[in-house]
């Protein structure tokens, strides 16, 4: 019964969910027409606001670029492929692997989402070499699920967004958060987040264990499909021009990753462990920088990580465009997120009102895919 209910799901996905940006569009019309038919204004009156609120979200939305670019980047250096390599000989049956790769992946997405998303597929190969009759289908799914933690980790957008504070987040929050931001130890690293977390890592793993299915059931890989195509061509030095020489310079990688350091254990010294997106992504800047070894190396990296940024990039400006069309108010000052929150106040106490909150966040979720641009709209 449960894997009918599952291949139904997966039927239902594979028919009826276009891509994220049809999403946007599709909430964009909703917005429009909700605002025209609920706060009485003018056609022209939506456009406006969504053109106002369209650019908006630049920073953010370069911010969130940055994690999943930096996080890839850091992810696919020589020395964390090693590592992966040498974690892959420990698990001797398809139980363990499943085990190890969700508590890795689980581990790395608490550190960087895209981090994590890359580390996790990479694990998933090189375990798919070392262990007969793992199920593929299940130790990818396992190599993703510790997505499901990184919310509650060091690249969480919207924490790291209440830390950094600002006007922009006076602006966003109507005025319920102050400029000053709400600092990490009430959000990450509160006890009731580092209990989720605590209890998500020890159980997620043996979910996924319980999942795997019997030999006769068992998908399993070519592994002459896994083979490494990528092949690192060093060029001769002697053929090297001038600016070869600067593009494969160690010391280049040395100095600015001496600066860049430097800054961020000046940080640490001055302002303790209160993250934000900036310092974050420095962070995750200067470790991949200084992993691969010489800027081309880094650059041809941040070239491929760059390709999944794309969305990120696209989608933005329009969830901003219908953060605008929800607080743009008519004559009278009210807006369809007033509205909103008058209805969700009135059918919640001070109780109910946080679940309340948390269904409604959800519902927009389905629309859209992102938890930083979620939270904005």
């Amino acid at each position: 019964m449960f894997k009918k209910f599952t291949n139904g799901c997966v039927k239902l996905v594979q028919n009826y969910l276009p891509d994220p940006f049809l999403f946007c569009i599709i909430l964009t019309f909703i917005i429009f027409i909700s605002g025209v038919l609920f706060t009485g204004q003018s056609p022209l009156s939506m456009i406006i606001h969504w053109t106002n609120g369209f650019w908006s979200l630049l920073a953010f939305a370069m911010q969130m670029a940055l994690v999943l670019v930096f996080g890839h980047t850091l992810a696919s250096a020589p020395a964390f492929k090693k590592i992966t390599k040498k974690l892959a000989r420990i698990p001797k049956t398809p139980t363990q692997a499943i085990l190890l790769v969700t508590f890795v992946s689980s581990i790395a997405c608490i550190l960087n989402w895209g981090f994590g998303l890359v580390i996790g597929a990479i694990f998933a190969k090189e375990l798919a070499k070392e262990v007969d009759g793992v199920d593929y289908r299940l130790l990818i799914a396992s190599a993703y699920s510790g997505f499901l933690l990184w919310h509650a980790g060091l690249s969480a957008s919207i924490p790291l967004t209440l830390a950094t504070g600002g006007e922009s987040l006076v602006k966003a929050t109507a005025g319920a958060v102050s400029a000053a931001g709400v600092p990490t130890s009430e959000t990450i690293f509160s006890i009731f987040n580092l209990v989720i977390v605590g209890v998500l890592v020890v159980t997620l793993p043996l979910i996924n264990r319980a999942m795997h299915p019997d030999k006769g059931s068992v998908v399993v890989i070519d592994k002459g499909l896994l083979e490494d195509e990528e092949v690192l061509v060093e060029m001769p030095k002697e053929n090297m021009t001038p600016a070869d020489k600067l593009e494969n310079s160690k010391i280049v990688t040395w100095l600015i990753s001496i600066m860049g350091f430097t800054y961020i254990i000046y940080y640490f010294i001055t302002s303790g462990f209160n993250l934000n997106l900036n310092i974050v992504n420095f962070i995750f800047l200067f470790l991949g920088i200084l992993l691969h070894g010489t800027p081309k190396r880094f650059i041809n990296a941040l070239m491929d990580g760059a390709k999944g940024a794309g969305p990120i990039l696209l989608q933005f400006p329009f969830y901003a465009g219908i953060m605008g069309m929800m607080t743009g108010a008519n004559a009278e000052g009210i807006s369809l997120a007033v509205l909103m929150s008058n209805v969700f106040v009135t059918i919640s106490n001070k109780v109910t009102f946080p679940m309340f909150s948390f269904l409604s966040a959800g519902l927009v979720n389905f629309f859209v895919p992102s938890g930083g641009g979620q939270w904005a709209v």
